[in-house]
């Protein structure tokens, strides 16, 4: 018996646009299960994120839809068989889950990039697009400007290969938008910066919204195991399967404010350019209306505004 669209809200995304802090995410959301599971011997191994959660991009389920390898496939294909895959994801599951993504909520050829029926709530995970740009260029082995560029482009997506499907993106201020637009699904907002900032409540905040009761020395054994420093050391022993040619290293750096020292003026006026309003909704700007982009790329390289540009205390 087919189940009903209700009966399949089973899946929790943990979205963001690409360079965001998705994966620390996802370590720690499994670090936590481990912990109050009672068998964290050791941190979370970053080879095995496919226990808790899927990669909406894993091109075996498209080709068991689509009948033929998803590479031979237009993307309008890809678009139509979006949402039967999400579904069938869920229909494997028994409850819910974790489902990881770059896709900005939208309708391709027609079709929703996202199976809202499958949907029982997300994580949105966002950064300052000006730190983005310094670990994108870094992680496609492209020109800061190539990003820049990339950044600002509404059609803007990645590259189907042999493992992974074509997923559509957006702009920067178009993927963060369309996330924090969703009215009925629970949408929870987390930002890069205060993740670092002030980890025990920010991660204790999303346990709470998880419906996890954890203790607080599994939330801080939890935290520990996913931090920076365990998964570059992971990553540095055994390498990273999510890794792409393209970079040296996945966890590069894991700071806020990188793009102080790697971004010229130029390259800072272009990105406030393109995403000024967004930017100042989301905390990484002096919130003026209509304000021009010189002045407020001046005060920012003055640092007038405190680190990662936050200016007020900001709650998801």
């Amino acid at each position: 018996m087919e189940q009903s669209a209700s009966s399949l809200q089973r899946g929790i995304w943990i979205a963001s646009y690409p360079k965001s802090g998705n994966t620390w995410v996802r370590v720690f959301t499994q670090n936590l299960l481990r912990e109050m599971s009672g068998n964290a011997a050791g941190a979370q191994d970053i080879n095995r994120l496919n226990q808790h959660t899927v990669l909406e991009t894993n091109a075996a389920p498209y080709q068991q839809i689509l009948q033929k390898n998803p590479l031979e496939c237009s993307s309008a294909e890809i678009a139509q068989a979006r949402p039967q895959v999400q579904r069938l994801l869920a229909e494997r599951k028994s409850g819910p889950f974790f489902i990881k993504t770059h896709l900005g909520v939208a309708r391709i050829d027609g079709y929703p990039t996202i199976n809202f029926d499958m949907t029982l709530a997300a994580i949105y995970v966002v950064r300052n697009p000006l730190d983005i740009a310094v670990s994108y260029a870094h992680y496609a082995g492209r020109d800061i400007d190539q990003v820049i560029e990339q950044m600002a482009t509404p059609a803007a997506g990645s590259y189907g290969s042999e493992r992974f499907v074509y997923e559509f993106i957006g702009s920067w201020s178009t993927h963060v938008a369309s996330w924090m637009s969703v009215s009925h699904r629970p949408v929870y907002l987390l930002r890069y910066e205060d993740m670092l900032r002030a980890p025990f409540k920010v991660f204790g905040d999303l346990a709470c919204f998880l419906r996890f009761a954890p203790l607080p020395e599994q939330l801080n054994a939890a935290i520990d195991k996913s931090s920076f420093s365990e998964l570059s050391r992971q990553e540095s022993e055994k390498g990273f399967v999510e890794k792409p040619p393209t970079a040296r290293k996945f966890f590069r750096v894991g700071q806020a404010d990188q793009w102080r020292t790697a971004l010229s003026n130029k390259q800072v006026s272009k990105l406030i350019e393109a995403h000024a309003p967004m930017m100042q909704r989301c905390g990484y700007l002096l919130p003026n209306c209509g304000a021009d982009i010189v002045p407020a790329m001046r005060s920012i390289r003055q640092g007038d505004a405190p680190s990662s540009m936050v200016t007020a205390d900001f709650r998801p």
